[in-house]
């Protein structure tokens, strides 16, 4: 995934906007925090490679 040029905190107000929720001044620095950690998380978890044979379960089973 590339992520070069893309601005969290855009994303944070055009998601607002899109979705009629209002963010306070005062939380959005850390909803713009949240967003990065999930990015960091999401691209450790996207770089992860499975091998071409595996299958999805038809049923979770812990």
């Amino acid at each position: 995934m590339r992520t070069e040029g893309f601005n969290l905190g855009e994303y944070v107000d055009q998601m607002g906007l899109l979705l009629d929720l209002e963010i306070a001044d005062e939380y959005r620095d850390g909803v713009v925090a949240n967003f990065e950690r999930i990015r960091a998380i999401a691209n450790l978890v996207n770089s992860f490679a499975l091998p071409e044979d595996v299958e999805v379960a038809p049923v979770f089973e812990p």
